[in-house]
């Protein structure tokens, strides 16, 4: 444990959650263990999850707390990047490898997301209308059909107008749908290959999926571009579709439309879009762009106005709230199990 100390004792009640152990003050019990691989990076869970004072921070295996969004590098190919070593990882061939950093598991439903406007930016549930937002379940789905993220250091700027779309980003990291064969856990970081992406206009914003597979999965081999999705995986890609499509049906709203007819564009076209989301976030990151409300307090770029200390990084995690409040919702919403039927 002496890798994963506690770097602040929370009050009495707030749970604190490092790589398998409950802690309280005085108190622990084991957890079944995580369901990842050996990682550069740790979380540590602050406030009772299915609450709107969950968060989940990350830091390095060192102790240090850093900020998924900005942090972790995008690429997995240089030895060191921002101050950060980062590992290689393994495939069988030139393709460029991206982190990746998983907020929602699959076959789960909460609508778990970086904090883009928080400092440090960890994962915590959405909230709409001030209740704790969920997807339905939409037959023959359960819950999110992959394990879905983002790409760190990338931003779609909503004051970017894409050639491409004709419509701006939505102010988020670059969201990703990994379809391999595992189920991943909230807040890991995987290494991914990218196979291609689809271009969801939400609400006459861009809001870009792209689609991944982790180069750690059984059959990553297999996959080069999105041909191979249609090879291997029969009917994925038309799911996807169909899931973008409906999910905020069962709320009242309508169907969500997609550029380019709903085409799934390839590996290349996909690439030139990270390369340009990379590009405004680095704008953000050195005051070249308007974030508005983004937070972009990070440790390791260092030549960002907005990095901070390491010690200024641990006072934000233990300043923040450490009681839970009466009034918060602090129950799993029983409407996750319900089947929506939708007519196509």
């Amino acid at each position: 444990m002496s890798a994963l100390r506690l770097l602040g004792l929370p009050k009495l009640g707030l749970p604190l959650r490092i790589t398998g152990t409950v802690a309280w003050v005085g108190r622990s019990w084991p957890l079944p263990p995580p369901h990842r691989a050996m990682s550069q990076y740790i979380t540590e869970e602050r406030g009772l999850p299915c609450s709107d004072q969950y968060r989940l921070y990350f830091k390095t295996t060192a102790g240090h707390y850093i900020s998924p969004f900005h942090d972790i590098p995008l690429k997995t190919e240089s030895k060191e990047e921002n101050g950060i070593p980062t590992k290689k990882a393994r495939t069988n061939d030139h393709e460029a490898v991206f982190n990746m950093v998983v907020e929602v598991p699959r076959w789960t439903n909460a609508k778990m997301e970086i904090a883009t406007k928080e400092p440090l930016n960890p994962i915590k549930q959405d909230i709409k209308k001030g209740k704790l937002r969920y997807v339905a379940n939409i037959f023959p789905h359960k819950g999110y059909i992959w394990n879905y993220g983002a790409l760190p250091q990338t931003w779609e700027d909503p004051h970017h107008k894409d050639p491409t779309t004709n419509c701006c980003g939505d102010n988020d990291p670059i969201d990703v749908c990994e379809i391999g064969s595992k189920v991943r856990a909230r807040g890991e970081i995987i290494q991914v290959k990218i196979l291609g992406i689809l271009a969801l206009i939400d609400e006459d914003e861009t809001d870009w999926k792209l689609i991944a597979i982790s180069v750690d999965d059984p059959e990553a081999s297999k996959f080069h571009n999105i041909d191979d999705v249609r090879k291997h995986k029969p009917s994925y890609l038309e799911a996807t579709l169909d899931w973008f499509r409906l999910y905020k049906v069962p709320d009242g709203k309508p169907e969500n439309k997609f550029a380019f007819n709903g085409e799934f564009k390839d590996q290349d076209f996909a690439l030139q879009v990270i390369e340009s989301v990379h590009k405004c976030w680095k704008a953000l990151l050195h005051k070249k762009a308007d974030g508005g409300d983004i937070n972009c307090i990070n440790v390791q770029v260092c030549d960002s106005p907005f990095c901070c200390s390491e010690e200024e990084a641990r006072s934000i995690v233990q300043s923040a709230p450490t009681t839970i409040n009466e009034d918060s919702n602090s129950k799993e919403d029983e409407d996750i199990h319900r089947w929506h039927f939708i007519k196509k």
